[in-house]
């Protein structure tokens, strides 16, 4: 049963939400505070599986109060309650939120916000990875995309097209646009799984103030970087394997969560190398000396690996079911059932390819990769694709190597 804090200063709006929960009891059990004071101090005493706050509250706002649990109760699911007329201070909670539902709000868009955000759950239940995951604030964006995004924005006739363009070349901008259009405050009839889709919903002036002004992310240092990882050469990776992707025949909707997931699917190692870099550093030292690949080490370490990592992070945030699973399983994609090649299988495929085929080879001694599972192939008769997989990847790796600064 997940125990769920609700945060209103509101008597009417609380006994609203009382009635409102009355078909949830046997499911989830519920508790009322009137301020973030109240609702620390409920913390404290037992443990809760989600808070969903308002923004707006005395003394401490919904923001500094989820800002708080995110220091205190990493693991705790947070949620903000808000009107549309409250969009700045959204923004403000953009670093701490996991989801953010719209009011009025009706059960049906509560319970669909909470179920996504802790679908999860059974990979929370490692301790190590829910504190990772459920501390996560801001995300190391690239200098190249943070001085390109200031230029755009400084330009009144900058295109949409132009700011995609360097958005779909970061990892972590990407992430953020998406996790914001798919929350329920957009109120949008259907998942988004595309970066240009999110942005068009964002629009210039939001993207703007997300990147620039609210706290969200933070310029990547080098001097800050984990022995053994380059941040460059991951989204190099990332943006080819999104690109070998795209290229894999497949229905218009598994093809869209399979570029989003190639994207992403790396994102987990972000998380893993700004949270936890010892840990980070001594799995990819344990990958180099065994000679097994960095998602085996990081699994003999700490019981998971960066795909989990990142699937639990994108799962938290809201992001499409196929995007998650996908990036869940790129590793292993016969951990769950397949009767086609769907956006797992492509991620999974498409990452081999990417590291076969690599845009710059990687600076120090190398690391052991994953190949293609010749098992899931074979059940899917699919084998003999291989030798056009590799001539398109080749063929991508080539084109982004021919690019300015290695992408286009």
């Amino acid at each position: 049963m997940k125990r769920i804090l609700f945060v209103n200063d509101n008597p009417s709006v609380k006994e609203e939400l009382r009635a409102m929960l009355e078909p949830q009891q046997g499911h989830w059990e519920v508790a009322f505070a009137p301020d973030g004071e109240a609702a620390l101090t409920l913390l404290e005493a037992a443990p809760f599986d989600v808070i969903v706050s308002e923004i707006r509250l005395p003394r401490m706002d919904g923001a500094t109060l989820l800002k708080t649990v995110c220091a205190r109760f990493p693991a705790v699911v947070r949620i903000v309650l808000l009107r549309h007329s409250e969009v700045e201070n959204a923004l403000r909670a953009v670093p701490v939120a996991h989801q953010f539902l719209v009011k009025p709000c009706d059960l049906t868009m509560l319970r669909v916000a909470i179920e996504r955000a802790t679908s999860l759950s059974n990979l929370l239940n490692n301790k190590l990875l829910a504190s990772i995951t459920g501390s996560v604030q801001d995300l190391p964006i690239l200098p190249r995309t943070y001085l390109a995004l200031r230029e755009a924005f400084a330009n009144p006739d900058v295109s949409l097209k132009r700011v995609v363009r360097i958005i779909e070349q970061d990892i972590s901008v990407s992430a953020k646009v998406l996790q914001l259009v798919n929350s329920a405050f957009f109120g949008l009839p259907r998942e988004i799984s595309t970066v240009q889709t999110a942005v068009s919903y964002l629009g210039t002036e939001m993207l703007q103030h997300l990147v620039l002004t609210a706290g969200v992310f933070q310029v990547f240092e080098r001097a800050k970087s984990v022995k053994g990882f380059s941040f460059e050469d991951l989204h190099l990776h990332s943006q080819l394997t999104a690109r070998i992707a795209s290229r894999i025949p497949a229905t218009a909707h598994v093809s869209n969560a399979a570029i989003v997931a190639g994207l992403l699917h790396d994102v987990g190692q972000l998380v893993l190398a700004m949270r936890s870099p010892q840990h980070f550093a001594r799995a990819l030292a344990g990958a180099r000396d065994e000679g097994i690949p960095v998602h085996l080490a990081e699994q003999n370490l700490i019981g998971v690996s960066h795909a989990e990592v990142g699937a639990c992070l994108l799962g938290l945030w809201g992001l499409p079911t196929p995007v998650v699973e996908a990036v869940a399983h790129h590793h292993q994609p016969r951990r769950i059932p397949h009767d086609m090649l769907d956006a797992v299988g492509i991620v999974h495929i498409a990452d081999a390819l990417a590291h076969r085929y690599p845009v710059r080879e990687p600076l120090g001694s190398p690391l052991v990769h994953q190949e293609i599972d010749a098992e899931y192939l074979e059940a899917l008769e699919l084998t003999g694709q291989i030798p056009a997989w590799e001539e398109l990847a080749e063929t991508a790796a080539n084109e982004m190597r021919g690019a300015p600064g290695g992408v286009n």
